[in-house]
């Protein structure tokens, strides 16, 4: 079965481009980070399970920045999770793999769903629940080589790569055939957080940035 999902939900994902995965220390430093994001132009947040308060960052976030940004939650393990990120005004959902209760209940949102897989197998099981993108994770083990890889036989999937992303190789990713990728750690670094470092952390979704821009010009 194909990953279908209408038409302006995945051109919401791919406008984005890059998704910032959000693990804050609290909730304070979770909003902060996400303006020093949006500063800095990347624009699609996704607010993880392991940062406390999620949902309640996730609903300020959609109050502070509306339609300036693309706001989800990351890491999420239970429908409970699911259902509660989407009362918050979460605009996706991302599980970090495809457990088949998990997957209806946030499809059952209505919310674009993202699932992970790694493996041939758990790409097809994503792809027979009908999730929106199957989220490659961790994408460091195969790199831009195994995106591409798995297009060859799943060439209707949605594919979104997380794990080793970095400004430096976004451009192979999309070109293999990403409609966005997952940014982590290389963007949002721990010591940055830790330190409240907003002025690195927008420096760096600049980098994000102008990498997604040089990479739609080429």
């Amino acid at each position: 079965m194909s990953v279908h999902a209408p038409t302006d939900r995945l051109d919401a994902v791919r406008s984005a481009g890059v998704l910032a995965v959000l693990r804050a220390p609290d909730a304070e430093r979770a909003v902060q980070a996400a303006a020093a994001l949006v500063r800095g132009g990347v624009t699609g947040i996704e607010v993880t399970y392991s940062t406390p308060d999620a949902a309640a960052v996730i609903a300020e976030l959609r109050r502070r920045h509306g339609d300036a940004a693309l706001v989800g939650a990351g890491t999420v393990t239970t429908p409970a999770q699911a259902e509660e990120s989407a009362a918050a005004g979460a605009q996706f959902l991302v599980a970090p793999g495809t457990l088949p209760d998990l997957a209806r209940a946030m499809l059952g949102t209505g919310l674009t769903t993202m699932t992970g897989a790694m493996t041939p197998t758990e790409v097809m099981g994503a792809m027979a629940l009908g999730v929106d993108v199957v989220k490659v994770f961790p994408a460091s083990l195969g790199g831009p080589g195994f995106l591409k890889a798995l297009r060859e036989p799943f060439a209707d999937a949605v594919l979104m790569p997380t794990g080793g992303v970095t400004a430096e190789n976004l451009a192979e990713f999309l070109a293999a055939g990403a409609i966005a990728v997952g940014a982590g750690g290389d963007l949002l670094a721990r010591d940055a957080l830790a330190a409240r470092d907003w002025d690195a952390i927008e420096a760096r979704a600049r980098d994000y940035a102008s990498a997604l821009e040089a990479a739609r010009r080429a």
